[in-house]
């Protein structure tokens, strides 16, 4: 049935700018989804489940209805998602059973009425999402939620579109394949399953997802330097990319090498924004929706999203809650008064400040993540990698030591971004200006108050966890770190950022309790900007030192 695959194919002309052309695509696929619909007839109330069906001619038909369902809620042109509601109720109307959502919105930490809904953004946001539509034919959970922070999407979007999409060293299925592995060092199944199918999309060869044993012997030579990078950068060497570099047949060259480790990086950070902000899977992919009829037991899935039922009991904690944390925003800005006050009339020692750095780095080891309870990746994701095992908390536990990374002898601003612009051009620019947007951003807002100046936490912010990954900043006072993180949100940083998959709605919900989603989701950006430039920072000196 080449014919129906091919109308079929119209889902990328529903990204173009043009009515007209999405108009067309619309007819194209209403028309084939109505052939197939009309060809099985009413299917009978005893098929479970789409995957029971597996090779039942409504199989492929559940796909396209669940994509039709996620554009119904996610497409950014209103004249798409319209019509994909009167198509899946044309199909309901003859007997044959529509998917539905699950769970409530992009993220399981934020409720869903706080986050942008497509209908109901600002022109530049509309904007801002139609080019991700256009670019990658979906506006994926991670871009819902960054949408908070419209001017760092929009960095964030054209990054990720250069890496993943326009001229560069790698091919298209080698990139999706590289963030696939990166991914999946964190178990992250949500990034794994969005590049498995861009992977399959432009190409790529399936017997490559049974494991990486099952890739190419070049891909899998990259395996180290993935499981390096995500947990202990500072063990990297310029062996380690010599290896790379000088493999027989399957040799890395310098500027693909550069590629690969930007794609390492960016997703390694990404899993841990995933996480971090909860985000749940998309609507069209597996745990998104089900074609199951809303159960008829005492709870109504509509109760639980609107709280009835068992939230009360949650509410009641909540409001004891805030009663205790009421003072807390009120505490951070005094605190953060005092130590610029402190700052201007003396200035610690040398030693002094290199103590601090050394006391801050051993404590922040001994920060806990959650509840160090194990976790085994699923099967699904850690075929992916090698040595599922091999992770940031046992290297805590033994007390290795991690040695300090002094930023005066090797920095972004000075030695990694002229690397990385020179052997993949724009790449480097592109980067800087996304860590200068997540590090600067600012809307001089704390809680409930405004004209704050929140530089100092900020700073505080970022260089904590770098501290965490050994790198020094000499000009820096890392005992303003502990008047300004308290223990819960220093649990939330490094579990965030050492081990991402063990981040709970708990963890989100106990630190900085009286601020808005907004605020947290923009911790979560900078937590992400600096882990990446930590792993670069590590990455790009091992590459300088084998190049000099």
């Amino acid at each position: 049935d080449r014919e129906g695959e091919k109308r079929l194919n119209g889902w990328e002309a529903l990204g173009s700018r043009d009515p007209r052309s999405r108009g067309t695509a619309m007819e194209h696929i209403s028309q084939e989804v109505m052939r197939r619909v009309e060809s099985i007839g009413p299917i009978p109330a005893t098929v479970p489940s789409p995957l029971a069906t597996a090779g039942h001619p409504t199989s492929d038909l559940n796909d396209i209805l669940a994509r039709l369902l996620m554009l119904s809620k996610r497409c950014p042109f209103d004249d798409v998602r319209e019509r994909c509601v009167w198509l899946l109720q044309n199909v309901q109307d003859f007997g044959v059973r529509i998917p539905r959502p699950l769970g409530n919105g992009p993220s399981r930490f934020i409720p869903e009425k706080e986050i942008l809904q497509v209908s109901k953004v600002d022109p530049r946001t509309q904007s801002i999402f139609e080019d991700a539509f256009a670019a990658l034919g979906r506006l994926d959970n991670i871009s819902l939620v960054m949408g908070f922070h419209p001017q760092y999407l929009e960095s964030f979007l054209r990054t990720q579109h250069y890496l993943l999409q326009m001229d560069g060293p790698l091919s298209l299925h080698y990139r999706h394949y590289i963030g696939i592995m990166a991914a999946a060092r964190h178990q992250c199944s949500y990034l794994v399953n969005l590049h498995v199918n861009d992977f399959l999309q432009v190409g790529g060869d399936s017997k490559w997802l049974n494991g990486l044993d099952g890739a190419p012997q070049k891909l899998q030579a990259l395996g180290e330097l993935n499981k390096i990078l995500a947990h202990r950068p500072w063990l990297l060497t310029k062996a380690h990319i010599e290896h790379l570099l000088k493999a027989e047949e399957h040799s890395w060259s310098l500027a693909e090498l550069i590629h690969a480790v930007v794609l390492l990086t960016h997703y390694h950070s990404l899993a841990s924004f995933t996480f971090g902000c909860g985000i749940t899977p998309e609507i069209h992919s597996d745990g998104g929706h089900t074609f199951r009829p809303p159960s008829l037991s005492q709870y109504c899935v509509c109760d639980i999203a609107n709280g009835n039922g068992h939230g009360h009991l949650e509410e009641r904690r909540g409001n004891h809650q805030v009663s205790e944390v009421s003072g807390e925003v009120e505490v951070l800005m005094e605190r953060m008064k005092q130590l610029q006050e402190c700052r201007d009339e003396e200035e610690a020692s040398q030693e002094e400040m290199a103590t601090r750095f050394e006391r801050e780095k051993t404590e922040s080891m001994l920060v806990a993540t959650a509840e160090d309870e194990e976790c085994v990746p699923s099967r699904d994701v850690s075929r992916h990698f090698e040595d599922p095992s091999y992770g940031y908390k046992d290297f805590s536990r033994r007390g290795e030591h991690v040695p300090t990374f002094r930023v005066q002898d090797y920095s972004w601003e000075d030695h990694g971004y002229s690397l990385v612009n020179r052997l993949y051009p724009d790449v480097g620019q592109l980067l800087d200006e996304k860590f200068q947007m997540a590090y600067n951003l600012t809307y001089n807002t704390m809680a409930m108050h405004k004209d704050v100046d929140t530089t100092m936490l900020r700073r505080a912010i970022w260089n904590y966890i770098h501290c965490m990954f050994g790198i020094r900043y000499d000009d820096y006072d890392y005992g303003e770190i502990n008047q300004l993180l308290d223990r819960s949100f220093k649990v939330y940083i490094k579990t965030m950022v050492c081990s991402p998959e063990k981040t709970t709605k708990r963890m989100y919900e106990s630190f900085w309790r009286q601020f808005q989603h907004s605020e947290k989701v923009h911790v979560n950006l900078l937590l992400m900007e600096a882990r990446m430039q930590a792993e670069l920072l590590y990455a790009l000196r091992a590459i300088t030192r084998y190049m000099t």
